[in-house]
Order: structure tokens, then C-alpha cells, then sequence
């Protein structure tokens, strides 16, 4: 990717760029004139995004001195925009040797402002009964401002916007259930706040005066209990009235599972995010405005913040999800091409059929599977497969797609994730289902030797343990049904598809404005 030399202002490192609010800081830092390099483990994730041009993309980790010291070279702001949300045990420790990590290296670089995106805490309650992961968060902040670099950390509670976890969250619990058994936090008051407004904020927070070393905590104009966030998304989003029933018994960590269950968020990112709202969440001073000014019309209230999330939804303008950041405790290897993979073991499937439609054709049908448009073969055992895989803790496929006909490079889709993507060609699909091994599915759009067209698709599965191997065994009997459908269904998609010229190497669009 190419360098961050196109801007003229200060010099940015942003980390967690693959993530949802990383992902939308990027564009609205090179929008204000700022030079961008983002911090990435993989960062082919990034390379599809519209503004991967113009941004300086290395690779490195948080945890790693080397990498993260290497970033920090030239830099003026460095914004740290990575937590453990969802992870397992030691998470606190991780969090914590990367604060640190991260305060000394910007210190050593001569680094002038940190700015982190941390989250809102109670008044009055003591740190050890906060939730852990709010506990950590605020120890990061902490740990940043005691580094010795200028540190502005702000505090938000629930973030509004097209495709956060919170909205996502929101969102699934008031659309699906009518009547909706909740715990009692459904009566804590929150002060919600539009994913604009944060963005505005940080990207103001790059010019902060040297001697502001502090918090501040980050609001919109409302604050509501979560009933009436549901009855208020209920009236925009012009839904017929829902029933809430509290029901005391069920705990933070039930009322997890069961929002894991419900929502596309799964209980590893629920869990947390349910725990932060037991008790109040309200801002306690709005000093940010005296530095980053609210706009002239005043900062986004949350009924405006619902629309604005929902006119990004219908309308396919989505630019990051909660999920564009990969799940914690997914497996992440990329598939292996080394020849001394010859040695283990590596299961197939593969099938490959004629297609009697232009290539063209065919990937549009390959790129646009997943999501609301299936996957091509025996819905009920897709649906079956979703449904264990969120009740062992996994994604399932209610995370679909962030855009309904193009994909990107790093993109959750269903229970898969993006790994590699060559258009017109190639789509490899990692999964993030829970596994006892590895697998991938491939699916190809090519021209044969006599100049036919000929859909191939690929699943393999890498076994952990004698588990894998039995785990292979016992479903290859479905194969047959579920990937030779897939492929038989694939082909005759793409037969019965009405043809049109092919985009696929339209230069992609910039995103809409944030909401």
C-alpha cells in the first residue's frame, strides 16, 4: 500500500484500523488534511477499503516493541483504538503490557499527543465492582496518561451508528421480539452518543494544546434508560409497540447468552457490553466542546443518529461493522501453501461444474452469496450448523454481510470471514464457526481449455487432534447434499442471471457520510 505522504498536516498512527471505529477514523483524518499510517496484524484486510491508496499501511501488534516502535517513527498523533472486547481469560494483562508498550514507544519517538477511545464509567461506583472489561478500559486510559506523552482519553458509553455492536445490538433485541423478557438493566439511564460525533471528536482531538493531559467524557444531548432507547427505535424505525417484561433473575452474564442468542452479536462481545450497563452511564462534564467545538446544529440527538443508521443500512452504505474486526478466539491462520504442508493432513472437497452464463455472470453469484441471499444449498442444515455454533459461543450466520453485492478482503459473512479475494476470479472464505480445526471453502469463476466457463469450489478442513478427524468423517456423508448442491445451484444461479457488464474492476466508491 502506498505511503501517507498525500495530506499536509500532522502525521497519524492509528491502530485497530480494521476494526469499526478505526476503519471509519481512517477516511476522516485524510479528509481533514492529516497524513494516515495505520498499525495492522494483517493488513491485506485493508487493502480493499476506498482509501487504502492514500494511507501508509505496516504490519505489527500492540503487544509487539518492535513493530509498534517502528510505527511510531515520524509521528505526531497516535491514536490507540485496541481492547479485548470478547476475549478470555488474561485479557487484563494483555491490555495492560500493550498500554505500556504503546505509551513508551510514543514517548521514545517523541511522539506529541496520544488520544484514546476508551470507555464511560459510573460516578461513585469503585473500580473492582465495574464490569472487568470496563475495568480494563479504564486502566488503559490510565496507563496512557501517566506515559509521559500529552493524553486526551475519551469516555464513551453507547456508540450509535450503522453497524455497531451497540446499534446491532439495539437494533435485533426491539425488530425480533414483540414481547421481549429482559433483565433489569433495561432501567439504567445511558447517555448514548452518534458515531459522527465521536468521529468529530477525535479527529479534533489531534490538536489538543500540549498541556491537556486528561479525560473527557463524550455525550449525546439524551439520556435515556434502555427501554426507552427501544421504545424510541420502535417509533423511527415505525414498528408496531413492544412489550418489556424485566425479569430480575436474569443476570449480566445470562442476559449475555440470551442477547448472543437473539442478535447477531455473539455472547463473547454481549456478555461485556450487557455488564457495562448495570449501573449508570450518564457524562459528568462536557469540557471537550471549550477544545473540539459542537457543530453549529448542535450535536446529533439519538433519534436523528437512529435514522441516519438506518438510511446507511437500506441503502447499502455501510462502510464498517462491529465484525469488520475479527472475533476473538476465531481461528486467523491464513490457508497454508508452504510445501511442507504436504506433510499433514488436509481434507477435500472438490467440485467443479460448465456454466452456461458469461464469467462475469458467475462472480456476481459467487460474490454476492452469503447474507439474506443464502448459501445456495439445503437451508435447514445452514441454519442447524448457525444455530450450534451460538450455542457452544460462536458467531452463527446472523452477522450476513456488510454490503449485499460486493465484499472486501477481511469481511465477515455469516460465519465466515473474507480471506482472500481476486475479482473475477477467486473468493476464499476462512471460517469462524467453532471447529475442531481449520477450514476454508473456495469458490472459482475460470475459462477452461476450450474457452467454456466452469465453476470450482474447494472446502478444506484442517483436523486438531483425533476430534478434527472424527468431526470430518462424520459429516462427509452431508457433502454431497450441502457442497454438491451448493455448486449444482451456484451454476444454475448464475444460468438464469441476467447478464450486464462487469464491475469488477470498477474503482470502488467513497463512503457516504458517517451515521
Amino acid at each position: 500500500m502506498r505511503n501517507d505522504d498525500t495530506g499536509t498536516g500532522p502525521r497519524c498512527l492509528v491502530t485497530g484500523a480494521t476494526g469499526y471505529i478505526g476503519g471509519r477514523l481512517v477516511p476522516e483524518l485524510l479528509a481533514a488534511g492529516h497524513r494516515v499510517r495505520c498499525l495492522a496484524r494483517s493488513p491485506g484486510k485493508l487493502r480493499d477499503h476506498p482509501w487504502a491508496g492514500d494511507a501508509e499501511v505496516v504490519r505489527g501488534d500492540v503487544t509487539d516493541a518492535e513493530s509498534v516502535t517502528s510505527a511510531m517513527r515520524d509521528v505526531d498523533v497516535a491514536y490507540y483504538l485496541v481492547h479485548s472486547l470478547g476475549t478470555g481469560a488474561g485479557f487484563e494483562d494483555t491490555d495492560r503490557r500493550a498500554a505500556r508498550l504503546f505509551g513508551e514507544a510514543a514517548r521514545a519517538a517523541g511522539v506529541r499527543r496520544v488520544v484514546y477511545l476508551g470507555g464511560l464509567t459510573p460516578a461513585g461506583v469503585p473500580e473492582e465492582s465495574l464490569s472487568p472489561h470496563l475495568r480494563s478500559r479504564a486502566e488503559v486510559g490510565r496507563i496512557l496518561l501517566a506515559s509521559g506523552v500529552p493524553t486526551a482519553v475519551l469516555r464513551a458509553a453507547v456508540i450509535i451508528g450503522s453497524g455497531s455492536a451497540s446499534f446491532e445490538m439495539l437494533r435485533y433485541l426491539t425488530e425480533r421480539l414483540p414481547v421481549m423478557v429482559t433483565p433489569n438493566w433495561v432501567h439504567t439511564r445511558i447517555q448514548p452518543i452518534a458515531i459522527r460525533d465521536v468521529l468529530r471528536t477525535l479527529v479534533g482531538s489531534a490538536h489538543l494544546p500540549e498541556d491537556v493531559n486528561r479525560t473527557f467524557d463524550i455525550g449525546g444531548p439524551d439520556v435515556l434508560t434502555y427501554r426507552e432507547m427501544m421504545d424510541r427505535y420502535t417509533k423511527v424505525a415505525a414498528l408496531p409497540h413492544r412489550f418489556v417484561v424485566p425479569v430480575p433473575l436474569l443476570t449480566p452474564r445470562l442476559s449475555g447468552y440470551w442477547v448472543g442468542l437473539v442478535t447477531p452479536v455473539p455472547a463473547s462481545i454481549a456478555r461485556p457490553l450487557t455488564e457495562s450497563l448495570r449501573h449508570e452511564v450518564v457524562c459528568r462534564e462536557h469540557d471537550i466542546r471549550g477544545y473540539v467545538p459542537d457543530p453549529p446544529g448542535g450535536l446529533v440527538g439519538f433519534d436523528d443518529s437512529l435514522r441516519l443508521a438506518l438510511q446507511r443500512i437500506r441503502g447499502a452504505q455501510v462502510s464498517t461493522r462491529w465484525s469488520s474486526a475479527s472475533v476473538p478466539g476465531a481461528p486467523s491462520d491464513p490457508l497454508p501453501t508452504d510445501p511442507a504442508w504436504a506433510g499433514g493432513s488436509l481434507y477435500t472437497d472438490l467440485r467443479s461444474l460448465p456454466v452456461t452464463a458469461s464469467r462475469e455472470t458467475l462472480w456476481r453469484v459467487i460474490e454476492g452469496i452469503g447474507g439474506d441471499n443464502g448459501w445456495y444449498s439445503f437451508p435447514l442444515a445452514w441454519a442447524v450448523r448457525g444455530w450450534l455454533d451460538r450455542l457452544v459461543g460462536g458467531v452463527g450466520l446472523r452477522r450476513g454481510r456488510r454490503d449485499a453485492a460486493h465484499l472486501r478482503a477481511g469481511d465477515s459473512l455469516d460465519f465466515w470471514r473474507v480471506e482472500e479475494i481476486e475479482r473475477g476470479h477467486l473468493l476464499r472464505l476462512r471460517a469462524e464457526m467453532r471447529l475442531p480445526g481449520l477450514a476454508w471453502l473456495e469458490m472459482y469463476a475460470e475459462t477452461d481449455d476450450d474457452g467454456g466457463i466452469r465453476y470450482r469450489q474447494r472446502a478444506l478442513f484442517h483436523p486438531h487432534g483425533l476430534l478434527g478427524h472424527l468431526y470430518w468423517w462424520s459429516v462427509s456423508p452431508f457433502h454431497a447434499v450441502v457442497f454438491g448442491g451448493m455448486a449444482r445451484n451456484i451454476a444454475r444461479a448464475a444460468a438464469v442471471t441476467p447478464a450486464r457488464g462487469t464491475e469488477t474492476d470498477a474503482a470502488p466508491k467513497r463512503p457516504a457520510p458517517t451515521g
